[in-house]
């Protein structure tokens, strides 16, 4: 019989696919539900059930009220304010961009002081002259870095809302809100503490604990081992960029996140050195049990270690499983590893119905599962003799082989390695681009560095201030241990040895589990593996649906995506084909919105071709993102205006250019574009400007790309960041030629766009404006935004409500927002169905 606790636990923590996807995932537990049913008892499988729907239901309304909370946030601070206000901080400093400070002081430019990231929970004070309505959570950064958790402030900070990136395709960006509460993020002017976390405050000596390590690593490790160091010990992922990605496309990045094994160990260290004094110490010894005095006070050690180690989901779940051990040791009972894993999921979820969304709970679980019921299995199938253990035929006995015990030594790791990656693998999908295929060889030259010597070390050398000559020399082997770690991870990322698989859908998230119930449930191998072949039959067919869901045919669909302050529009063309025009961008902001946006959106969408890339025009919010966004995608060609190589548009834009030109990449200009309409992928391309070549009086926005789109009588007319010289041309030269359903507002609906002549040739049904919650420049201007709904049009803003997604089979249009169901779009004013393409020598 399954443990009805199991069950248990995996519905409550089932309650966030739920909430987000509630049609496969409520078919998946339904399948799952009836495959168990022989090996679950009803009364296990209701108590299922109805956990399942209640965590659900309590995540939907987690997710509802972060929503409003971030609806409130826009109101109050949109355009961004500054704030003049008091805060509490309420979750413990992390230190940010030391790896970038100490390589600029390694060049002779670093002259600022370190600086922290804290979560705060605002009120009293105002924002842009208006008073706070209320408390309101909000990440702040530039923040001393002695703080702790308790202390109140009196801070001056730039605040705005927190970038969402809502688009179709992408997970529910809310999830993160409903979590931490935080809705708004902003840099610090002036800060001043009024009062420190009470004397008491358990929390506030924690983080005066981490700050205290932290200086001390930063004072012992050697330099480039500092951020891998607090990385491991303090769970600070302040990696430079390029280790990050070695990391990651390694398969290592474990070997730095707080992981169960790092707080088992150092509990395990700690249970050890205390059990070992108190057996010494005879009263004690005499009248108690050590064991039990160990195991009861091993429950708040874990907990206050995973705190100290920035409590991340992975931390808290195994601090859950060890309390489950420790618990069962003092009540004389013996600990059972599913028991106690059911527990740390049931326990969390309880807590946090969302909980599943943590990316590192997610990982920590399914490695958890995997040595759980998969280690033993791949043991016996790849570790010699380990299938014969208990038949009197056992390996290790007097007549093991030298050879066969040093195949064992190698190879009992491997299956470990591999359980653990075969129980991490669907996350690592869902939140990575690539598979490593050599992580399984780098995790078995890595590991045993990572946790037989750089963790033990790193985690003694916390504790060792008071003996400086031992604790330099922790620090020493400690960073040599991760310095090696490192390596391993560079010299495997360098390789390129990665497969590249596209994200799992929900339902193919909901086919694997109702798979795993049918072989979990099955009692001969035989069904076992009918079910795993089933399970894989199902997702290869739901793969063709997301494929073919991606891609269209037979409809024109518009994405105009939610970038922030910026445009992006992917174009799904009727015979299946891909247009991107402009892939947003940040100056100066580490979001990159391809690497962001873009690049997980093709991802998600089976979209490894963009038939055509369109550059409207050469400014960082429309380029910004495109080298990131190109990277990996086979692209037709590029259309680009050519006024960025003429003036100097920087080094990305080069860059850019190079980069495609290397790859063969036509680049074309408005000379072979304009006055010849193309047919794309089943739909009509025109380029209306700037036609026919550059204008050399005008500047960069009034020399973006117009282009207007058709497919039957249905189209709709992008215009770039074209201003008012450029739409009265427009207007000179094809008057209402230029009618279209759908119009991308021009420059994200400043006021030195979308004039009255234009919107009255145009005529629009919906209009998109393409515009962030943090921009300052006051878009969409009030006056534009008067001037459509004067018009009787449809007013679609990236920044309320997200992306917008437009779609016609010729004939019919329908539109949508994320998460909304589509629906018809408004009928034109003037009762014209059709729209005739615009002439070539450019008369009306």
């Amino acid at each position: 019989m399954i443990d009805p606790v199991l069950l248990f636990g995996l519905a409550l923590a089932a309650g966030a696919p739920l909430a987000l996807s509630p049609l496969a995932t409520a078919l998946g537990a339904a399948l799952a539900a009836a495959a168990l049913r022989r090996r679950a008892g009803p009364a296990a499988l209701a108590a299922a059930g109805v956990a399942l729907v209640v965590s659900g239901l309590r995540a939907r309304a987690l997710l509802d009220g972060a929503g409003a909370a971030y609806d409130g946030a826009l109101a109050l601070l949109q355009p961004p304010a500054r704030c003049e206000v008091t805060c509490v901080v309420a979750g413990s400093p992390v230190v940010v961009g030391a790896a970038q400070r100490r390589s600029a002081g390694a060049r002779g430019e670093d002259d600022e002081p370190p600086a922290s990231r804290i979560d705060v929970e605002l009120s009293g004070g105002t924002c842009g002259g208006r008073a706070l309505p209320g408390p309101l959570r909000a990440r702040l950064y530039g923040a001393p870095v002695d703080l702790a958790r308790g202390d109140r402030l009196e801070v001056t900070v730039d605040l705005a809302p927190i970038h969402l990136f809502r688009n179709e395709g992408l997970r529910n960006a809310t999830a993160a809100i409903a979590r931490s509460g935080i809705v708004a993020s902003g840099t610090i002017v002036e800060a001043r503490r009024t009062s420190e976390g009470g004397a008491i405050d358990v929390r506030a000596a924690v983080d005066r604990a981490r700050a205290f390590v932290r200086g001390r690593i930063e004072a012992t490790f050697h330099p480039d081992a500092v951020a891998l160091g607090r990385a491991l010990v303090l769970g600070e992922t302040d990696l430079a960029p390029e280790d990050q990605e070695a990391f990651r496309e390694s398969g290592l990045a474990h070997l730095l996140a707080v992981s169960g094994t790092h707080l088992v160990l150092a509990v395990a260290g700690f249970a050890a050195a205390l059990r070992a004094i108190l057996v010494r110490v005879g009263p004690i010894a005499a009248r108690w049990d050590a064991g039990r005095i160990t195991a009861a006070l091993c429950v708040p050690a874990a907990w206050l270690y995973a705190d100290f180690a920035g409590g991340g989901g992975s931390a808290m779940r195994a601090a859950a499983m060890l309390s489950c051990a420790m618990g069962a040791r003092l009540l004389g009972l013996r600990p059972v590893g599913v028991r106690c894993f059911a527990l740390s999921l049931a326990g969390a979820a309880a807590v946090d119905p969302l909980v599943a969304w943590d990316l590192s709970f997610g990982l920590s679980a399914a490695a958890t599962a995997g040595l759980l019921w998969l280690q033993r299995p791949l043991a016996a199938l790849i570790v010699p003799g380990e299938g014969a253990r208990g038949d009197g035929g056992a390996e290790g006995g007097p007549g093991a082989s030298p050879l066969r015990e040093l195949a064992r030594k190698v190879l009992a790791p491997l299956a470990t390695t591999l359980a653990a990656m075969f129980g991490c693998a669907p996350l690592l999908l869902m939140n990575g681009e690539t598979f490593p295929l050599l992580g399984v060889a780098a995790n078995v030259v890595a590991a045993p560095i990572g946790e037989l010597a750089a963790l033990p070390f790193c985690l003694a050398h916390a504790v060792l201030s008071w003996a400086p000559p031992v604790e330099r020399g922790c620090a020493l082997v400690g960073s040599g241990a991760l310095l090696a770690v490192r390596a391993v991870a560079r010299a495997s990322a360098d390789t390129g040895v990665v497969l590249r698989l596209p994200e799992p859908s929900p339902a193919q998230l909901a086919a694997l589990a109702a798979a795993i119930a049918l072989a979990w449930a099955a009692e001969r191998r035989s069904r076992r593996l009918a079910a795993l072949a089933a399970g894989a039959a199902a997702w290869l067919l739901l793969e063709g649906v997301a494929t073919r869901a991606g891609a269209p045919r037979g409809v024109l669909r518009v994405n105009v995506l939610d970038v922030g302050q910026g445009d992006a529009i992917l174009i799904d063309l009727p015979e299946g084909g891909a247009m991107l025009v402009d892939a947003g961008g940040f100056v100066g902001s580490p979001v990159d919105t391809g690497a962001r946006v873009l690049r997980p959106l093709l991802r998600s969408r089976r979209r490894a071709r963009l038939d055509a890339v369109v550059l409207s025009h050469p400014h960082p919010d429309h380029f910004g993102g495109l080298p990131a966004t190109v990277e990996g995608v086979e692209v037709g060609e590029l259309w680009d205006t050519g006024q960025g190589e003429a003036e100097g548009a920087g080094p990305v834009y080069r860059k850019l250019l190079s980069d495609l030109r290397r790859r063969g990449v036509p680049i074309v200009r408005p000379d072979a574009l304009c006055g010849r309409p193309r047919v794309l992928s089943g739909a009509t391309i025109e380029v209306l400007a700037p036609c026919p070549e550059l204008h050399p009086d005008r500047g960069a926005n009034d020399n973006s790309f117009v282009l207007r789109i058709r497919y039957g009588a249905r189209s709709a007319l992008l215009v770039g960041d074209a201003e008012h010289e450029a739409e009265d041309a427009l207007v000179a030269r094809y008057g209402a030629a230029l009618h279209a359903d759908l119009l991308k507002v021009g420059h994200h609906g400043s006021r030195t766009s979308t004039g009255a002549a234009l919107l009255a040739a145009v005529d629009p049904s919906i209009a998109a404006v393409s515009c962030g919650v943090r921009n300052r420049f006051g878009h969409p201007s009030p006056e534009v935004l008067s001037r459509l709904s004067a018009g009787g049009v449809a007013i679609a803003r990236t920044d309320r409500g997200g992306a917008l997604i437009w779609e016609t089979d010729g004939e019919r249009v329908l539109w949508s927002r994320p998460g909304e169901p589509p629906r018809p779009a408004p009928a034109p004013r003037d009762g014209r169905t059709a729209a005739g393409h615009v002439p070539e020598n450019g008369a009306p």
